[in-house]
């Protein structure tokens, strides 16, 4: 098994409003931030998108949202961007791409359509990936907000992103690797859910796809999946996080009630699609009183553990496991 995967990274919700995001997210008992937004101009004008952030343990769940005006939510942050004017055109037509893929997101579905794997060696991973035919845009670097005792600060982040239909895209989304500084400000935050870590990521594909989606994932990853029946795991980190694939005619028995969702009628999301995502929680049990307490609905996993159905979560089912 190779050592540039260490895990999962994170996971971006890209959802059409931020506000009723936040809502939803705070009454699953995750802590979250006041979005942050650029800001652009004279009067300063919301620029691109907005997002914020579930910190968790070297990970993260991101909530992105087209950064409107009138549609912000009252705690959103602006960051003021000073831009050179011969880097102005530059800098428009990159948030263009931005939003326009946003739009892309939104027009299949509101739920996940990012995942990121931790990598902690990403130019080692981007050898390996090439070696083995993964197309991607080579190792990019930038900078995200980060919510820290001292306020907001912009850390630095290396990352690729894999390409497929489009440029930084695959059919599920965007997927890629991303790499942190050395000594990333962040740290987890306390959440009332008892939320630690992002310890997994359910993929959803046809089930004649299948075949095709198991093998760029072990491209991907560098190793083989565990195979049972419709469903594929690969392991990462050492047994610290996994990625699941399952086919759509499988999804039933590993997320019960979840195959109509996915299968068809109003509001069906287009496969592939992300179809859960998985947090460790301290205490499971005190999870799932909060949620009940809180009015979300809860469902059980074919495995027995918690889960907010993805027509409550906007979307994605989230699953709540067990730490440990």
């Amino acid at each position: 098994m190779g050592h540039d995967i260490g895990g999962l990274h994170h996971v971006g919700h890209v959802v059409r409003d931020m506000g009723q995001a936040l809502e939803r997210y705070r009454r699953m008992g995750f802590a979250l931030p006041g979005p942050a937004y650029p800001v652009l101009g004279e009067p300063p004008e919301p620029f691109g998108v907005a997002n914020t952030h579930a910190y968790l343990a070297g990970s993260f769940v991101e909530l992105v949202a087209l950064a409107e005006a009138g549609r912000l939510p009252g705690d959103a942050r602006p960051i003021p961007l000073h831009v050179p004017e011969d880097r102005l055109p530059a800098l428009k037509e990159a948030v263009r791409g931005t939003v326009a893929n946003l739009d892309a997101c939104l027009r299949r579905f509101e739920g996940v359509h990012i995942l990121m794997f931790d990598s902690p060696d990403i130019d080692a991973a981007a050898e390996r990936l090439a070696a083995g035919g993964a197309g991607h845009g080579g190792v990019h670097a930038a900078q995200r907000p980060v919510e820290t005792v001292d306020g907001l600060v912009m850390e630095p982040v290396r990352y690729l992103e894999f390409d497929g239909s489009g440029p930084g895209r695959v059919p599920e989304g965007r997927v890629g690797l991303a790499e942190n500084a050395a000594g990333s400000p962040h740290g987890a935050a306390d959440h009332p859910n008892g939320a630690v870590e992002l310890t997994g990521c359910v993929l959803c594909v046809a089930d004649d796809e299948l075949a095709e989606a198991e093998r760029r994932y072990e491209l991907y990853v560098g190793h083989a999946a565990r195979r049972d029946g419709a469903v594929r795991t690969f392991v990462l980190g050492e047994g610290r996080a996994e990625v699941t694939l399952v086919a759509a005619s499988g999804l039933g028995g590993l997320l019960p009630g979840e195959q109509t969702a996915r299968s068809g009628g109003e509001g069906a999301a287009a496969l592939p699609a992300f179809a859960a995502y998985v947090v460790a929680v301290r205490d499971v049990a005190a999870t799932e009183r909060f949620l009940r307490d809180g009015g979300m609905p809860v469902g059980r996993t074919a495995a027995g553990e918690v889960f907010v159905p993805a027509r409550a979560a906007l979307g994605t089912a989230v699953v709540f496991r067990q730490a440990g």
